[in-house]
């Protein structure tokens, strides 16, 4: 018996129609700025309070990052979960601790932290009642998990880390010069890496340095210092008062989340002839992809500080190698650059002091 598979129009009448609705559909969730107070947080079964910024749980689709709020009253421990895909933290107020795969970490406003992919953990405000709500963010590859099929998720309640079972196995590699041991040596060096990384950045090791673009800045997850990330990095830049970032494009999605200060973003196809969204502190600015864009800090008595999040050594180096010759991030030439951002080292610096909320 044979059968005959028809999708009764051509496979170029197909790709050419689902592409079309694809995007057409996906610039209906296109933002620019999410202001906090229209992040509304809700109860969980975690004994957290959660709001959406942007990702599909919040009516807010991505394709390889979300962005969540996260708040624990004073005497709130969280349930334990781990996931097959890893998230940043960035604490904004208040005090507590996380729980990686057993390891106690206590953190406070400003400090930064990794779950990675298939941890273990679990957080807790130790605070008593009438001390300060903890509020921290995540910036997570949960989408591009789900996009690939791949996103899992686990719960054990309040289940203590010494019964629970450790991250899947892997095997070490073996000898051989067939492509199978090669794979099995190659694949057990990159887990050995991966779950050997830095999990925790204080804010009181933070150094800013002055760049080209004309802001001072500092890495805060990254492999650069340690960190062993699906891909995500997050970097924290200041703005002088009354000046400006260079303008720039690159391709992915990119976050920036507004710690201190007020400003406006230009976001347009072209450098010139866009639309300046005005931010405040609390605020995530979201960068469509490829669009030209310049951060702008209107405050002429005061600096702006914001966390910059994207999807940078997996997805974006992927999208270099095969879109080459492409040119994938573009900047004006040196000259207009530095019209642009100015010389920062002519700005007065405050001292770098931890975050408050609100």
């Amino acid at each position: 018996m044979s059968t005959h598979t028809t999708t009764e129009t051509t496979h170029y009448h197909v790709q050419k129609r689902r592409r079309a609705q694809f995007i057409e559909e996906w610039r209906k969730n296109h933002r620019t700025v999410v202001a906090h107070e229209d992040v509304e947080t809700h109860p969980t079964s975690r004994g957290s309070r959660v709001g959406v910024y942007v990702g599909a749980d919040g009516d807010r689709p991505t394709r390889t990052m979300d962005a969540l709020v996260h708040e624990l009253d004073p005497g709130t421990t969280s349930t334990t979960h781990r996931h097959s895909w890893d998230a940043m933290v960035f604490v904004v107020a208040g005090h507590g601790w996380s729980e990686i795969d057993g390891e106690h970490i206590e953190w406070g406003p400003g400090d930064s932290l990794h779950f990675p992919a298939w941890s273990w953990h679990r957080s807790g405000n130790a605070g008593e009642p009438g001390d300060a709500t903890a509020r921290y963010l995540t910036f997570s590859s949960e989408p591009l998990l789900e996009t690939m099929g791949m996103a899992v998720i686990e719960d054990a309640g309040h289940t203590p880390w010494e019964e629970l079972p450790p991250r899947p196995p892997y095997s070490e590699g073996r000898d051989g010069a067939d492509p199978y041991a090669a794979r099995l040596r190659r694949l057990a060096r990159d887990q050995r890496a991966r779950r050997s990384g830095r999990l925790h950045t204080s804010w009181d090791e933070l150094e800013l340095r002055n760049t080209p673009r004309g802001t001072r800045t500092t890495f805060l997850l990254d492999r650069a210092i340690g960190y062993q990330a699906s891909g995500i990095t997050m970097a924290m830049f200041e703005i002088g008062p009354g000046r400006a970032q260079s303008m720039h494009r690159h391709p992915g999605e990119a976050w920036l989340y507004v710690v201190e200060g007020s400003g406006e973003s230009y976001l347009g196809t072209e450098p010139e002839g866009g639309e300046r969204h005005p931010w405040k502190k609390g605020d995530l600015i979201v960068v469509d992809h490829f669009l030209w864009h310049q951060h702008i800090n209107t405050d002429p008595s005061q600096t702006a500080k914001v966390v910059r999040i994207h999807m940078f050594d997996s997805l974006l180096e992927t999208m270099r190698a095969l879109c080459d010759p492409l040119v994938l991030f573009e900047e004006p030439p040196d000259h207009i650059r530095d019209a642009q951002a100015g010389d920062p080292t002519t700005i007065e610096w405050p001292p770098l002091q931890r975050p408050t909320w609100p």
